[in-house]
Order: C-alpha cells, then structure tokens, then sequence
C-alpha cells in the first residue's frame, strides 16, 4: 500500500461528520465506533429513516433539465405528503425492484439477509436490512436535516472543517466544528441526461416525453405507448422488462453493444444510440440512420454525475466536470486533506462489503494506527489511474475482478495497522470470487425459474455450492 513511514506530526481527530446514513454511511460509524477512538461522531440524513437510496418514497422530482451534463444543480427541494411530521426527498427507487446481486455476496460480513429473503433480495427486504443494521448507530444519527455547507480551514497545522446543517423540519441551522468528514451521500441525486442534437428544441415541444429513470416508479403510465429506454446497464436492462410488458411492442431499447444478459428479449428490440431528434416528427433518428416517428416516452437510465453541493468553497474543487471526484488516493481519502474522506463511489461493484473495508481503514487512518504514503507517492497513485482509465466516468469503474481485488485489498490494508484488526472487514475467497464472476448467470437461472428462490439449491445442482 506504499511507504507506512510516520509523517511529521500526526491526524489530531477526535469530531467526526459522516454525510449519509445510506449502506456506506452506516458501515462507516460501525468501523469509527469499534475503534473507540473519536469522541464524537455524529451521522446527518436529511431523510426520516435510514437506507439512503433503498429508502423508497413515491415522491418523484419536480423538474430534470433536458439536456443535463453538469454537475452544478439546485439540490432537490423536501416534500411534504399529507400528514407528514418530516419531509421526505425523492430518490431513484422504484416499486417493482429487486437486487441485481445475490444476498450472499450482497451482504455484510457481519449480518446476513433473513433466510426467507429472495436470493436477489426485494427493495422492501434491503431497506429492512439496514434498519436492522442501523440498531446500534441510530444514536449518532441526525435524521430530517440537511448538510448546506462544509467549509476547510486550519489550526495550527491540522485540518479543521466548519459544517451548516439545516433542519428540514423546522429550517433550524447549525454550525458545527469537526476534524474529519466522511461524504457518504451516493451518487444517485443529480441524473445525466446527454445533450444530443435536437434535444433541447424536442424537449420545449414535447416537455413531458423525455424522463430519467430518478422519476420512474411503475410501468403503468407507459400502457400502449410507442417507448425508447436509453441505456443497457442494470436500470436500462429490468425498467426496460418491465414496460415492454405494457407498452407498444416491441419496446427499443437504445444501448451502445449488445447486452449480454438477453432477459426480455420477446418484448424488446436493440438499436443504436440516438444520434437526432427529430422535431415535425415527434421522433428520433438512430445511428444506422433508422427513424422512429410519434414517439411516446423516452426514459434514459444513463446514470448520475457526481456532486457535493455542500463542499462547493473546496479549492482545487472535488468535483468539476461531474463525470469522477478528483484528487482522492485509492478512491477513497483525499491527497490534500486526509481528514476528508468519501465511499462507495466506485461502480460496478459489490457496495456493502466494499464500504466495509473503505471504513476499516478510514477508522485506523483516523486513529493514527496506519499512516497514509507520502502526498507524491499518493498523486502519482492517481495520475496513474487517469493515464490508465481516462479522466471521465470510466475511473470510478471496477467490475469483476478489481472490485474483489479492491475489497481484498482495503482489508488487508487495514490489517496493517500497528494493532491489526480492531473490527475485521470482509476478505472474498475463491468461493466468493467464483459466485461473483458468474452473478449475471445466477440472476438469469433466478429470472427462469420465475424469481421466487430463496436458496442457491433451488437454482439447481450447479449453483448449491454457493449456499453458506
């Protein structure tokens, strides 16, 4: 992990501001806790229950600029239903959702999903999940309130940060001194939308065609509608399955190479990204040069740029472009201001177990049982990876092998600490690394088999091994 040589003088934390109590967040105060190094550590959620994206609520955005490509958006605004003692904020959850990996690698290495939990467990099984987690956090946790503002300065050689949090209840604010902060806020707020010629003027003609899947719930609205679902990923591939069920058939799904996993296939059609729109004619024209004409809905599942409106005074900023967050060693902790770490930014990835061995070390860094390399040694880390991956949406994607290799690595990371593990994160086996390499085969038997599997058994004799 490069050179664990002591710096001049050592991190001097003891308040520590975790952003989040989404998976990441909560995973974060367990590891800061088992330390028992920190005298106060305090978790913000500007949501009434823990969960962070698994928090479903029906609420959807207001308003998603068509084209939106950067990063530097209005945070959404509370709503409040009927009745409500706490406002709540839209999130991309939608009703029909159920994980796409299974609950043995999904987990965390210290609680399993209930046995009754489908293999690909429900969003109503996972928000359960992480309330049960949560149990021995909650008390850190400020629920209903909103982080405005983090701001840096320095006392006396060591990082200090200034946090504004807002009541969402009663607008109340504060601000609070701490010595090191943890954003663990997600990467699922701010949709990208590409700008694609044409899209702007289709878009004032036809405001309500356009959607991001951060604003679908069902697929009932899209009945007999003539729809193009842009994107192949994970949200492109199941809110595609399920409209094609109830739109015009076939439903087109827009993607860049053919997908593999080919769930769906009765009811949809591949074609080529979206090259123009075409205005009179209320459609579009693809890349081979097909035309699609009175188009009903188009719903991009392209994803979200990162931002963290709350760190905007932050100079070099964290965040420019929205596409990676800059500056950060082994995308983690950042190279200027150890004292400022984030996780789970990292896609294509097992999250729970990950954010597990990102907090084992943020938790032994921070308690001065394991000294970061040199800032060179940690800037050359990085360059390292822009040469290698690309200065955009690529550098924060892993896959299957890095992200077992990664989460392999953070342990072993942390155990390098002058008292080895004080509360030890996960390390995959080959066993674990094999169910990883073949998820997507194990989801396809699941979806066959009618998605109702509890076991790895039931998927058949090719898979029982897995069962642990």
């Amino acid at each position: 992990m490069g050179s664990l040589l002591p710096p001049s003088g050592s991190l001097q934390v003891k308040r520590v501001a975790i952003i989040g109590a989404g998976p990441s967040g909560l995973a974060v105060a367990k590891y800061l806790l088992a330390e028992n190094a920190f005298d106060k550590i305090d978790i913000y959620e500007q949501q009434a229950e823990v969960g962070g994206v698994w928090n479903y609520n029906a609420n959807i955005t207001d308003h998603i600029p068509v084209p939106q490509t950067a990063p530097l958006v209005t945070p959404d605004e509370p709503i409040w239903p009927p009745g409500a003692v706490a406002p709540l904020f839209p999130n991309p959850m939608y009703d029909r959702l159920i994980t796409n990996i299974p609950k043995h690698l999904m987990q965390y290495s210290d609680q399993a999903f209930l046995p009754q939990s489908l293999l690909f467990p429900t969003r109503e099984d996972v928000q359960d999940y992480l309330i049960k987690y949560s149990q021995d956090v909650r008390h850190l946790i400020i629920f209903s309130t909103q982080v405005e503002d983090i701001s840096f300065s320095q006392e006396n050689g060591q990082d200090r940060w200034s946090l504004t949090a807002r009541s969402t209840i009663d607008s109340k604010v504060a601000k609070i001194p701490y010595d090191a902060i943890v954003v663990a806020n997600g990467h699922y707020s701010v949709p990208f939308i590409p700008s694609v010629p044409g899209i702007q003027a289709f878009q004032a003609k036809y405001p309500s065609v356009i959607s991001h899947s951060k604003n679908y719930r069902s697929p009932q609205s899209f009945r007999n509608q003539k729809v193009i679902v842009v994107g192949g990923g994970p949200s492109g591939l199941d809110i595609g399955n399920q409209i094609s069920v109830v739109c015009q058939k076939p439903l087109l799904n827009s993607v860049r190479s053919e997908e593999p996993l080919k769930l769906g296939k009765e009811n949809k059609e591949e074609v080529p990204p979206i090259a123009e729109y075409l205005i009179e004619e209320g459609g579009v024209r693809f890349e081979d040069g097909r035309v699609e004409k009175d188009i009903d809905a188009i719903v991009y599942c392209t994803g979200y740029l990162y931002a963290c409106p709350f760190l905007r005074s932050l100079d070099p900023p964290i965040v420019t472009t929205g596409r990676r967050v800059i500056g950060l060693y082994k995308q983690l902790i950042h190279i200027s201001h150890p004292t400022l770490a984030f996780t789970a930014l990292s896609k294509k990835v097992i999250p729970f177990p990950v954010s597990e061995g990102q907090a084992a070390v943020i938790a032994k860094v921070w308690s001065n049982k394991l000294v970061l390399p040199e800032e060179n040694i940690m800037n050359a880390w990085e360059k390292k990876q822009v040469e290698e991956i690309g200065d955009n949406t690529n550098f924060h994607i892993l896959g299957y092998p890095k992200d077992a290799d990664y989460i392999n690595e953070l342990h072993d990371w942390a155990g390098c600490a002058e008292d080895g593990f004080t509360k030890e994160p996960p390390y995959w086996d080959e066993q674990q690394r094999h169910m990883r390499s073949m998820f997507m085969d194990i989801r396809k038997r699941f979806v066959e088999l009618g998605g109702k599997a509890t076991t790895m058994k039931e998927l058949g004799p090719e898979f029982e091994n897995f069962d642990r």
